[in-house]
C-alpha cells in the first residue's frame, strides 16, 4: 500500500479493530467510496468485493433508490425513541415483514445488531415460559458448527470447540450443544434429548441450510425441516437464525422456505437493510405475543435498546425491500449460482483441498491448511477483496456483481488456491 492518508495514521493509535491481534494486525485498506460490487481505495485502485461487507450488501455500495430514501429521512427525521413515540418508517417496516414472513410471524422486535436480535429471541422464549408459569425451563439447544454471536448468551450457545470463545467457559451459561440430525444416529440423539430434558429446555435455535460464521458448512433442508418436527412434538419453542441466510443468500428470499418449516420465532439483520445501516429484528408468532399479554406490567418484554428502530435504518430498510420487488434479484442469485459452481470447480482436487460447495450466492473452498493473511493479501494483489477465515477461502457476492466480475471472482479464487497449496 502506498503511503497511508492522515485520518488512518492519526487514528491507527486509538482504534480497536475487529477480530484482530492488535499486537501484530496490519493497517486495514482504506477504503473512501463503492459503487456495485466494487470498492475504491484511497490510493485510487478498486477491490471487487467478493464477500459484501459480511454479507451484508445484498444490492451493492451506494444504490441511488436506498441512498434517495434514506436522503429523503434525514431531511425529515433521523431518529426517535419507540419508547412511547412511533415513526413511519419502522411501522411500516415492521408491516411489511409480516407480510413478508411465512404463517403467523407477526409481531417485530426492532434492534441493532444480529447478536442482540438473537439474544433477544432467547429471552422471548424464556419468558414465553415463565409467563406460562413454567420457570424451569431456561436451557436452549443449538448445533455443533453454529455460530449467533459474540455477546454473553449468544456466545453460550456457539459451537464450543470450533468457535471463538473458549475463552469464556465458565462465564457462560452451559447449554445444550448437539449434531445436527443428519443421519438416524444423530436425529435419535436430538429426540432423546428433547424428550429427557423437555421440562428444562425453552427452545432450540439453528441457523436454517448454512451455518456461516462457523465455517459456511451446509445442511440439507431435510435436516432442517428434521429439526422442525422433534422441535414441535417435544412442545420446544422453535427459533430460525436467518440473520446471514435471509433475505436471499440461499437462493430464496428466506431459507426456511426451502424446507416448508415456519419457526415460532426467527431472526434477521445483515442484508436487511442492503447493508446500508445497522438494524436486526426478531419476529416471534402470535403464539408466542400472546404469552405476554397480561394486566400484569411484569409480564412484559422488558427489553429496548436505545436506537431501536431507528428512521435512518427503517428507512434503508423499506427502499431495500423495495429492490427485492422490483428488481429481479432471486434470477440474479440463480446465475450467481450457477457461475460459481462452473467457475469453482477446477479447485476441486487441487492438492490440500478438502471441498467446493456452492448454494445460492454463497461459493466455498475449504483447504487442509490455511495462511489467512498471505491469502488476503495475495487475493488484494489480484484486485478482489476477500476474507478466508478457519480453513476455507469463500465468496458472497453482492446480487448485483457483473458476469464478469463474477468471473474475475472464481477464477481468482481457484488461481490462488492454487498457488498456496
Amino acid at each position: 500500500m502506498s503511503k497511508p492518508p492522515e485520518w488512518l495514521a492519526a487514528g491507527w493509535p486509538h482504534i480497536w479493530l475487529p477480530y484482530a491481534q492488535m499486537k501484530t494486525a496490519s493497517l486495514p485498506i482504506p477504503v473512501v467510496g463503492g459503487h456495485g460490487a466494487r470498492l475504491k481505495l484511497a490510493d485510487g485502485r478498486e477491490l471487487i468485493d467478493g464477500v459484501a461487507s459480511w454479507w451484508t450488501m445484498a444490492h451493492g455500495y451506494n444504490h441511488p433508490h436506498i441512498r434517495e430514501c434514506v436522503a429523503r429521512q434525514l431531511e425529515t427525521l433521523p431518529h426517535v425513541m419507540l419508547g412511547g413515540l412511533a415513526h413511519e418508517q419502522a411501522f411500516t417496516l415492521a408491516k411489511r415483514l409480516a407480510a413478508l414472513l411465512p404463517g403467523d410471524l407477526n409481531r417485530v422486535f426492532f434492534s441493532d445488531s444480529g447478536s442482540v436480535a438473537v439474544e433477544v429471541a432467547l429471552k422471548m422464549a424464556l419468558q414465553f415460559w415463565i409467563n406460562r408459569g413454567e420457570r424451569g425451563r431456561h436451557k436452549i439447544v443449538s448445533f455443533k458448527g453454529g455460530y449467533h454471536g459474540d455477546t454473553f448468551a449468544t456466545m453460550a450457545i456457539c459451537d464450543p470447540d470450533e468457535g471463538m470463545h473458549s475463552l469464556f467457559k465458565g462465564a457462560l451459561a452451559e447449554q445444550f450443544i448437539v449434531d445436527l440430525p443428519r443421519d438416524a444416529a444423530t436425529t435419535r440423539a436430538l429426540d432423546d434429548l428433547l424428550g429427557r430434558e423437555r421440562r428444562s429446555i425453552a427452545a432450540v435455535i439453528v441457523e436454517p441450510l448454512v451455518q456461516g460464521a462457523g465455517g459456511m458448512k451446509f445442511h440439507e433442508p431435510e435436516v432442517l425441516a428434521r429439526i422442525a418436527e422433534t422441535a414441535r412434538r417435544h412442545g420446544v419453542i422453535f427459533i430460525l437464525d436467518e440473520i446471514f441466510t435471509g433475505f436471499g443468500r440461499t437462493g430464496t428470499m428466506f431459507a426456511m422456505e426451502q424446507a416448508g418449516v415456519v419457526p415460532d420465532i426467527v431472526c434477521l439483520g445483515k442484508a436487511l437493510t442492503g447493508g446500508t445501516a445497522p438494524l436486526a429484528a426478531t419476529v416471534a408468532s402470535d403464539r408466542i405475543f400472546e404469552a405476554f399479554l397480561s394486566d400484569d406490567p411484569a409480564r412484559a418484554l422488558m427489553h429496548g435498546p436505545t436506537f431501536m428502530g431507528n428512521a435512518l435504518a427503517c428507512a434503508a430498510a423499506n427502499a431495500s425491500l423495495d429492490l427485492f420487488e422490483r428488481e429481479p434479484r432471486i434470477r440474479q442469485i440463480k446465475r450467481i449460482e450457477a457461475q460459481l459452481r462452473a467457475g469453482l470447480e477446477p479447485a476441486r482436487g487441487l492438492p490440500g483441498v478438502r471441498d467446493v460447495r456452492v448454494k445460492g450466492a454463497i461459493g466455498v473452498i475449504e483447504l487442509e491448511r490455511i495462511d489467512r493473511e498471505a491469502l488476503r493479501a495475495r487475493f488484494v494483489e489480484e484486485g478482489v477483496w476477500i476474507r478466508p477465515f478457519n480453513n476455507i477461502v469463500y465468496t458472497t457476492p453482492p446480487f448485483v456483481i457483473t458476469d464478469d466480475d463474477l468471473q474475475r471472482l472464481a477464477a481468482t479464487m481457484v488461481k490462488v488456491v492454487r498457488e498456496s497449496t
